[in-house]
């Protein structure tokens, strides 16, 4: 992998990672549009850890707080009823699904779900369901001519079934093209939570799963030594930058504004994508293009 490379493999990954349009998508799209290598989901890995330092540091009041009432709880019971000690525990919960499933799943996840086919076709699926889960929310938010508006709930409602499913959500994302972000905020759109809470809590949610599997793939790549270090290095760091960027633009952007665009930029991505490699400009396969 060259330095150019990586400097634009580490933008996109900070850049589309916090947003609801799969950051492993557009890694190995942009490969694939550029004549490169796919990177891997070694590489995409490693520069999550980047990306999750961004939100370590963005949510580190929170985080800091959550961590100490955790750590209280575990030895004062009454500590357990509150809220952050409660988030830590639900942290942990929702957590369970992804590692479970990508361990059990790590060989499909770095080999056929890497087909572009796979990619474009959760980019539209995953899209479609992100606008109707949108739609949803907008209509109990704003109410109607022959309705009030529906109280949405924030993180104080959050509990164990619900974690569950937010870790369920966040599970789909080990295949290209679903989008973490966008699995888990709309998954707690669909169960009635607010656009800001649900967002919080698949950032927190994020942190465990990825730095493990940071970890993991670095591990990996230490003993295997199958990685650029330099250039690998650098997109991880590049992807920090750009990814604290993204995280304080979109936490505005959601208290105020509807999906519906990264539903349109989805689908529209998805169907170009599947032109593409139908008419033989793309290979579906990594490391194979055409074009």
């Amino acid at each position: 992998m060259s330095w150019f490379e990586s400097l634009i493999l580490g933008l996109v990954q900070g850049l589309t990672e916090f947003l609801p349009v799969s950051s492993s998508a557009h890694l190995r799209l942009t490969a694939a549009f550029s004549g490169w290598e796919d990177p891997g989901a070694a590489f995409t890995a490693i520069t999550q850890i980047g990306t999750e330092a961004a939100v370590l540091i963005y949510f580190r009041k929170d985080i800091g707080r959550i961590i100490l009432a955790w750590l209280k709880s575990l030895t004062d019971k009454e500590m357990r009823r509150d809220h952050d000690a409660q988030m830590g525990w639900l942290v942990i919960v929702g957590s369970i699904p992804i590692g479970v499933l990508g361990l059990t799943f790590k060989d499909q996840i770095e080999g056929p779900f890497r087909d572009l086919r796979i990619t474009a076709t959760m980019l539209i699926v995953v899209g479609v369901i992100i606008g109707i889960a949108d739609r949803m929310a907008a209509r109990d938010e704003s109410g109607g001519r022959h309705r009030a508006a529906k109280e949405r709930k924030s993180l104080e409602d959050l509990n164990v079934r619900d974690g569950l499913i937010f870790g369920l959500c966040q599970a789909m994302a080990l295949v290209p093209g679903v989008s973490r972000s966008g699995a888990t905020i709309s998954g707690g759109l669909f169960m009635g939570y607010r656009r800001e809470s649900a967002a919080r809590y698949s950032f927190l949610l994020a942190i465990p799963a990825v730095l493990a599997s940071g970890l993991f793939e670095l591990k990996d790549a230490l003993e295997n030594d199958h990685v650029s270090w330099g250039p690998t290095i650098f997109a991880t760091v590049i992807a920090f930058g750009s990814g604290y960027a993204v995280i304080a633009w979109f936490m505005k952007f959601i208290s105020t504004k509807s999906f519906m665009p990264f539903v349109y930029y989805r689908v529209a991505l998805g169907l170009v994508i599947i032109a593409l490699v139908a008419a033989g400009v793309l290979s579906p396969h990594a490391a194979e293009s055409a074009g």
